[in-house]
């Protein structure tokens, strides 16, 4: 590419009238060109990741649509907004990429099948899945913002304890992200997966899509200090017939060697906990690694704005986790575009 070609040692280039320094150069130019010309936007986005550049990732659009309005849907959160409040959903990404956010997550972490048919919406599952992510490239487009990504968020939560089996989880995130793809997103990523066999159904299911796939692991420790998938917690899925102790984040690494995953995200997950699982991270993963923790809790599926941490507070931890070697950083749940804003402008990204 022009870039290594600029890399290229002076005096190697000016001994350009040497006939066979020019044709290695001609056939360098020849063999990479192209390929820089014809990268796509996630291959020129990845390209910069491996180069170790540091990338903003957007904050929490599910929770910055509760605070500006957008209705809960029973059993879906504010899956509906979309179709119902779609300026206020659009706001939300154009403010996140205003801000400095470089990559954009559509709004359906609450639109997988399941969730649509707790919710009595599975009529509407396609066009609400196909305009979240419309939205999403439409507030790109118009702030011609070209390289900023769209990433489909697809996870497999439920609100109610009703756990779909695991060949309908894959067929639902395979229908939806076919559905994500043709809308024009640039990339999947699974959202807060905590249990390491649905997840697996959920990544086999989108990879119909042939988009890339980037994976959002969600932990806290056991009474025991072992980090875990948070689908091990004694207060989640309490009253399930499915709980069982939640696999460590070690082994879900593990589970995602040769998946063909070039980057992990530990997501939704406390800011006091990051550090430990970056470690745990670092020590059993060779690909490149994202943080967007999340900041208050939920009573009854509303969000308590009140104990989010501020943009200055969650600076000064964003700035411990870039010296562990992360590429990506951003916001879960809580988190606005106020805290991107603070990270762009305080936050060394990039020498």
């Amino acid at each position: 590419m022009l870039y290594d070609l600029a890399l290229i040692p002076s005096k190697q280039r000016v001994a350009g009238s040497n006939p066979a320094v020019r044709a290695i150069k001609f056939l360098y130019l020849l063999i990479y060109l192209p390929k820089f010309l014809f990268m796509n936007r996630y291959e020129k986005f990845l390209d910069r990741l491996l180069k170790d550049e540091k990338i903003l990732i957007d904050g929490a659009t599910g929770t910055e649509a509760e605070r500006r309005g957008v209705p809960q849907l029973k059993n879906a959160w504010n899956a509906g907004g979309a179709l119902t409040h779609p300026d206020i959903i659009k706001e939300i990404h154009s403010d996140f990429i205003k801000e400095g956010a470089e990559i954009i997550i559509s709004n359906t972490f609450a639109t997988c099948k399941h969730l649509m048919k707790d919710a009595d919406c599975l009529d509407d599952f396609e066009l609400i899945n196909k305009r979240s992510v419309e939205l999403a490239v439409e507030a790109r487009n118009d702030l011609k913002k070209n390289d900023v990504l769209v990433a489909g968020g697809i996870s497999h939560w439920s609100f109610t304890n009703k756990l779909p089996s695991l060949n309908d989880l894959e067929e639902g995130a395979s229908e939806q992200s076919t559905i994500m793809k043709e809308a024009g997103a640039d990339l999947i990523l699974l959202e807060m997966m905590i249990d390491i066999p649905r997840m697996l159904s959920v990544l086999k299911g989108v990879k119909n899509s042939n988009l890339p796939i980037w994976v959002g692991l969600s932990c806290k420790p056991d009474d025991k200090g072992v980090m875990r998938l948070l689908s091990g917690q004694k207060d989640l899925f309490d009253s399930s017939p499915n709980l069982r102790e939640g696999e460590t984040l070690k082994e879900a690494i593990s589970s995602l060697q040769g998946q063909n995953i070039p980057l992990i995200n530990i997501m939704h997950t406390d800011v006091e906990y990051i550090e430990e699982c970056l470690d745990i991270v670092k020590n059993n993963w060779d690909g490149l690694i994202g943080v967007y923790a999340h900041s208050g809790d939920d009573i009854q599926m509303e969000w308590t704005f009140d104990q989010v941490i501020s943009p200055e507070d969650y600076l000064n931890y964003c700035e411990k986790w870039l010296k562990k070697g992360i590429n990506i950083i951003g916001g879960c749940c809580g988190t606005g575009p106020e805290h991107i804003r603070y990270l762009r402008d305080n936050l060394i990204l990039n020498n």
